[in-house]
Order: structure tokens, then sequence, then C-alpha cells
């Protein structure tokens, strides 16, 4: 599997390890996407103001879950600010 396909399975499987404990199998619930947050993404709580603000920033439509879609648009972007912050000078993963 290329670098890329496996990035992109680790984040459907990441997404997937935290869905459905609470609720739909397709969709983050609060707690499951605090959780998430907490253990894949402390960097994001530590520039929200809080952790509701943090959730806000997943649930893109307001309809209290979190579904893969809204998930990947917040990780797009992050990567988008991580990579107009180093550019072509990206960390290598070993």
């Amino acid at each position: 599997m290329s670098e890329l396909e496996t990035a992109i399975t680790v984040l459907m499987k990441t997404f997937c390890t935290y869905a459905g404990s609470e609720g739909p199998k397709n969709s983050l619930s609060k707690g499951e996407a605090k959780t998430l947050l907490q253990k894949e993404l402390p960097g994001l709580l530590e520039v929200a103001e809080n952790q509701a603000e943090a959730f806000r920033l997943l649930d893109l439509n307001g309809d209290s879950e979190v579904v893969f879609e809204e998930f990947m648009a917040v990780i797009c972007g992050l990567t988008c600010m991580v990579y107009s912050t180093v550019g072509p000078n990206a960390p290598t993963i070993t």
C-alpha cells in the first residue's frame, strides 16, 4: 500500500474507532468527538477556547453529531494550515 493509501486508511480507521459507541455508527456524538480530540488532536483543543468550541468546529452543520465528511473537512483544513506554515519542508514520517 502506498503512503497516501495508508494515510487514507488511517483516517477512516481513526474515525470509525471513535464513532458509534454512543449512537449511530456513522457519526460522532459530542462525547465521542471529545474523546477523539483529546486522544488524536490535542493541539486543536489547545487552540480552541473550550471543548464546546472544538466540537462546533467539527460539527459544520450544527446537528449535534459529526459525520465522516465533517471530520474530513476539518482534517483537510488543518492539513492546509500546517502546509501553509511548513510548505515543502513537511516532516518525514518514519
